[in-house]
C-alpha cells in the first residue's frame, strides 16, 4: 500500500475541482477547474507527483459569447470507446438568475486522437448534455457498469429547496441520455445544507461489490464536506431505493490542521496499480475575502485510503499540508 505521506500536499496548487484518470498507456491526465475559469487544460505524468511539473496543454478556450462563454468549470477526461471526452459546466453570462443562482449547462468535447494533448483543432464540440429539465446544472461524470454507460451530475429542480440534487440516467453515448433522470439525493442533513443547499461533485468508485458514490455538500468554504451513496452493482441502478444514503460526512474539515473544505473528489490508482487514491481540494484557511468561489486557493491534493472490513471506504482526514 502506498504510504500517506508519500505524496506532496497539495499537489498542485489553485486547481479546484480536480480530476486524475490513469490510462492504459501508463499516464496520469489531469485536469481542473482554472482560476480564471476561461479554458479547459490538461497536463500528464507517468507518475502523480510528475503532474505537479508537468506543463499542462490547453485544448479548448470558452467561447466569445453564447451558452459557452462564461465560467467554464469542473472538467473531467473520460476515455470511452477508443475516444477521449471531457465533460465541463459553462454559462452564458456571469449574471445570477432569478432565484439567484448561476446560469450553467452541461457540455461535452470529444478527441479521437491516441494522445489527447493535441491541437485544440482535434476537440470537436458535442454540445450540450441536455435533460429533461432546462435548468442549473453541473459536476457530469460517467461510468460503464453491465455494459451500459450511465451519467450522473447535480442540477436544480425548481420543485425542490436547494441549489442541485444528484440525478442519474443511461446514456445513448458519450453526449446524449438515453433515459429519463433518475433523482439519487437532494440535501436533507444539516451538514448538507450549511450556507446553500447543495450536493455536486459526484464521483464512482466500485469495489466489492458495489458503486460507492461520494459528493459534495453545503457551501463551497469550510463548511463544504463530503457524502456517499452506496449500490450493490448487480440490481438496477436507475431504481433509486437501491440505493443508501450516508447520513454523516464521509470525509470533512480538520480544524486541528486547518484543512478546510475538502471536496469535489475523484478516484484514481496510485503506480503501484492497486492501492486507491482519492483525489480533491482544500483550503488551508478559512478568511476568505469576498466570495468563496472566486478565491483561487482551492488546491489539488492526493491521497490514498483504505477499505473498512465491511468493505466500504475508509478516507480518514485530510492529509496535512507537507510541501515545506
Amino acid at each position: 500500500m502506498a504510504n500517506t505521506n508519500q505524496y506532496i500536499n497539495p499537489l498542485i496548487i489553485q486547481r479546484a475541482d480536480p480530476y486524475i484518470y490513469k490510462h492504459t498507456d501508463g499516464y496520469y491526465y489531469f485536469t481542473a477547474s482554472v482560476p480564471a475559469y476561461n479554458l479547459i487544460e490538461i497536463r500528464r505524468a507517468k507518475t502523480l507527483a510528475g503532474l505537479a511539473h508537468a506543463a499542462p496543454r490547453t485544448i479548448w478556450r470558452k467561447h466569445e459569447n453564447g451558452p459557452m462563454s462564461q465560467l467554464i468549470w469542473a472538467p473531467e477526461i473520460h476515455y470511452i470507446d477508443g475516444k477521449w471526452f471531457i465533460y465541463f459546466a459553462a454559462a452564458e453570462t456571469t449574471a445570477l438568475d432569478e432565484n439567484g443562482m448561476f446560469q450553467h449547462r452541461m457540455f461535452c468535447i470529444e478527441c479521437d486522437e491516441e494522445n489527447p494533448m493535441t491541437s485544440e483543432d482535434n476537440w470537436i464540440e458535442r454540445g450540450q448534455v441536455k435533460t429533461n429539465m432546462d435548468t442549473f446544472s453541473l459536476d457530469a461524470t460517467c461510468f460503464e457498469a453491465n455494459g451500459k454507460l450511465y451519467y450522473v451530475w447535480a442540477q436544480k429542480d425548481k420543485a425542490i429547496r436547494g441549489n442541485s440534487n444528484l440525478y442519474i440516467a443511461e446514456m445513448e453515448n458519450p453526449w446524449t441520455l438515453k433515459t429519463d433522470p433518475v433523482m439519487l439525493s437532494k440535501p436533507e442533513f444539516d451538514w448538507e445544507i450549511k450556507g446553500f443547499w447543495v450536493n455536486e461533485g459526484p464521483a464512482i468508485i466500485h469495489r466489492n461489490g458495489r458503486y460507492f458514490l461520494t459528493y459534495s455538500a453545503s457551501a463551497t468554504d469550510e463548511n463544504y464536506a463530503m457524502g456517499m451513496l452506496t449500490v450493490k452493482d448487480d440490481v438496477d441502478l436507475l431504481d433509486a431505493s437501491n440505493w443508501s444514503k450516508s447520513k454523516e460526512p464521509v470525509f470533512q474539515s480538520d480544524l486541528e490542521t486547518h484543512q478546510y473544505g475538502p471536496g469535489h473528489n475523484s478516484f484514481t490508482v496510485a503506480e503501484d496499480g492497486e492501492t486507491d487514491i482519492m483525489v480533491y481540494h482544500c483550503r488551508d484557511y478559512t478568511e476568505i475575502k469576498g466570495d468563496p468561489l472566486y478565491d483561487p486557493n482551492r488546491h489539488t491534493k492526493v491521497q490514498p485510503f483504505t477499505w473498512n472490513d465491511d468493505g466500504t471506504p475508509n478516507f480518514g482526514k485530510p492529509v496535512p499540508y507537507n510541501y515545506e
